[in-house]
């Protein structure tokens, strides 16, 4: 399992709003001699939002420091649904764009084909967040920063 550390801001509603006290990412290694500053990839498109609201079922105060324990996997698999879908589906709908093409539209009927794998791709990744299955696998929990995560599932 992941973790991250965070410090609690608000508590509202049964929901912590958190700031993430550590924004590293990857290895660690990102800007010492050798390392691939793959991190800044991430950064791309701008900072991620470092604060954000997670359910909690313990009792916080503000300043509080916790760990957000992130299910082994959840990562990938998001990664895997987002990118990989998309790339695939793209393919797969030039191919049998081209397949079903007449003769001399090969390269129209692949870019048709090709924009509709990207259409379902986005259809997909807009609906499947909607799942409960999905959501469970990827669920973010929250436990006091002293308490490993055996311990913490040994109260439940």
């Amino acid at each position: 399992m992941m973790q991250a550390r965070a410090r609690v801001l608000r508590v509202e509603g049964g929901e912590a709003w958190l700031e993430l006290s550590e924004t590293t990412g990857g290895c660690g290694r990102c800007d010492e001699p050798g390392g691939c500053r793959s991190v800044q990839i991430t950064h791309a498109f701008g900072l991620p939002e470092k604060v954000f609201a997670l359910p909690v079922d313990f009792p916080v105060e503000p300043g509080d420091k916790v760990l957000i324990n992130i299910p082994d996997g959840a990562p990938l698999s998001a990664a895997l649904v987002a990118y990989g879908l998309a790339t695939v589906l793209l393919l797969v709908g030039a191919a049998l764009g081209s397949l079903a093409a007449p003769d001399g539209r090969a390269d129209l009927f692949g870019l048709i084909g090709g924009g509709a794998g990207l259409v379902l791709a986005w259809l997909v990744n807009r609906t499947l967040p909607r799942s409960r299955s999905w959501r469970h696998r990827l669920r973010l929990e929250l436990a006091p920063e002293g308490h490993c995560v055996q311990s913490l599932h040994s109260l439940q």
